[in-house]
């Protein structure tokens, strides 16, 4: 089954290709990379299917065994990761078939998508860092290339501020990659594990651990390098928001999660309550900043910081119950980061603002839709029984596994915060009366097709949330427990690390 590792990669590269050739109308290229999207999900699905049956699978490229050659690895985390990744792809093609115009689809919008597609989902498979930093390159290419879509003033000074700071990013990942090569002589991910533990110079371990941890959590916009994501996300058609805030920071989540257990092992105690401390300070600098803003737009971005904090909370504690949380959190994240993003796009459309100040009466005129919001909105909020309350439960559990008092009141304080700015958008836009200069604008009905689609797996996951509770326990001993991994990629070569020389 090893096809479909090199199967979910070359559909979304292939169809980048042919949205770019393809002639037609704007519909007929945004139908292609749709019809993309849908295989790489059909395939995304089969990889879950073979990963949960028969354990982690990998594809070493060209007939170069690991750790020589280029590895491709599916385990629980990244066959979950991928499979969410082709299902906001489907989301955000159909609802670019009305959302992005006609000048935007001819600079090569459902390319760049596809590309950035492919970008996510080589990152989640990687098993090499060298190509892991290959593939967030390939990310940041396609979305720079979709956020000067246009040319307004205000994305490209959105676009400028989000590339510098992501090339700070790539300098600081490169000498880190550069550091372990230089001491291990590999950077295949399997052949690294143990291995910097055997290293002479432990100081130099330490320093590269930090450079990754400062570079992945620039991309992960961790507290205090989030400062690029509110000043880049509300720039951009919504289209692009929804899936940047969806998947990117997500990317960089992962690569944390991946590097923090499979490569710097065992653990470092200092490191581990650092990531702790930067995930509560996420969490909550991003509902403060939720609190402080009118623009819905921009409260949403927020969200989206704070929301790396629940995730990241399972890397600091270390254990397989608050593993378990974090990866149940990422995959609700994506999921309503990405409706929420969507139900935004329409309320602008409706009210011609993303400004709470000039939006109201949407309630009046259109309570399905409204409930729509109220839906997400409480999900995100973790109301009983929707799929964030499990989510935050699972966290609260850990919490009180390991006795994290303090960990448990500020997971308790920020989300009753989250309640504010959420409700806020509800009393403002849709409950409040209708500003007299509003004009009812009708939309496109098919926005409503991935708003819907979204709305129907999250209550899914409310209601039976045992099967994403076990594939997300799954995983973390997956992640935690490093030996299928390591043998699906190394096979017989699976033996301890020899020392390394001075």
């Amino acid at each position: 089954m090893n096809w479909l590792l090199v199967s979910c990669l070359l559909v979304p590269m292939v169809t980048a290709i042919l949205a770019f050739l393809w002639p037609g109308s704007r519909r007929t290229k945004g139908l292609v990379s749709v019809f993309g999207s849908v295989l790489l999900s059909v395939l995304a699905a089969l990889l879950l299917r073979q990963v949960w049956i028969a354990g982690p699978i990998s594809a070493q490229m060209g007939g170069w065994q690991a750790p020589m050659g280029i590895t491709f690895v599916a385990d629980h985390l990244s066959a979950m990761l991928v499979m969410v990744t082709a299902i906001v792809g489907v989301a955000v093609s159909i609802y670019a078939l009305s959302d992005i115009d006609d000048a935007r689809a001819k600079g090569g919008f459902d390319t760049f998508l596809q590309t950035l597609l492919t970008g996510v989902v080589g990152a989640f498979l990687t098993g090499d860092l060298f190509n892991l930093y290959v593939w967030f390159e390939v990310m940041l290419i396609s979305s720079f290339a979709l956020m000067v879509l246009g040319g307004r003033k205000v994305q490209l000074d959105g676009a400028v501020k989000y590339v510098a700071i992501n090339l700070v990013s790539t300098v600081l990942l490169l000498t880190a990659i550069a550091l372990v090569y230089g001491m291990a002589g590999t950077l295949n991910m399997a052949d690294l594990n143990g291995a910097l533990a055997q290293a002479p110079d432990q100081s130099l371990v330490t320093v590269v651990s930090v450079l990754f941890l400062v570079a992945f959590g620039i991309k992960a916009a961790v507290f205090p390098l989030y400062f690029w994501l509110p000043a880049s996300y509300h720039t951009l058609p919504i289209s692009i928001a929804a899936v940047f805030a969806a998947l990117m920071t997500k990317v960089g989540v992962y690569a944390l999660i991946r590097t923090f257990t499979l490569i710097f092992t065992p653990q470092d105690d200092l490191i581990a309550q650092v990531i702790l401390v930067v995930a509560l300070l996420t969490m909550l600098i991003g509902v403060l900043g939720a609190i402080s803003h009118s623009n819905i737009r921009r409260i949403v971005s927020y969200h989206v910081i704070g929301s790396i904090g629940y995730m990241l909370l399972g890397l600091g504690l270390g254990s397989a119950l608050a593993m378990a949380a974090s990866i149940f959190y990422i995959i609700h994240g994506i999921l309503v980061k990405a409706l929420l993003f969507l139900i935004i796009g329409v309320i602008e459309k409706k009210g011609k603002s993303s400004e709470l100040s000039e939006l109201g009466g949407l309630y009046r005129s259109h309570p399905g839709f409204s409930m729509l919001y109220l839906f997400a909105a409480l999900a995100l909020i973790g109301v009983p029984p929707l799929s964030g309350f499990w989510a935050k439960l699972m966290v609260l559990k850990a919490g009180i596994e390991h006795e994290a008092w303090v960990m448990i009141g500020i997971v308790l304080l920020a989300s009753l915060m989250i309640f504010i700015p959420l409700m806020r958008i509800w009393f403002e836009a849709f409950w409040k009366t209708t500003p007299e200069h509003q004009v009812p604008v009708e939309t496109d009905r098919l926005l409503m097709v991935p708003v819907l689609a979204l709305s129907a797996m999250l209550l899914m996951l409310g209601l039976a949330p045992s099967f994403l509770i076990t594939l997300a326990e799954q995983a973390a001993a997956g992640v935690l427990d490093t030996e299928s991994y390591l043998q699906v990629v190394l096979g017989s070569a699976a033996t301890p690390t020899p020392e390394i020389k001075p």
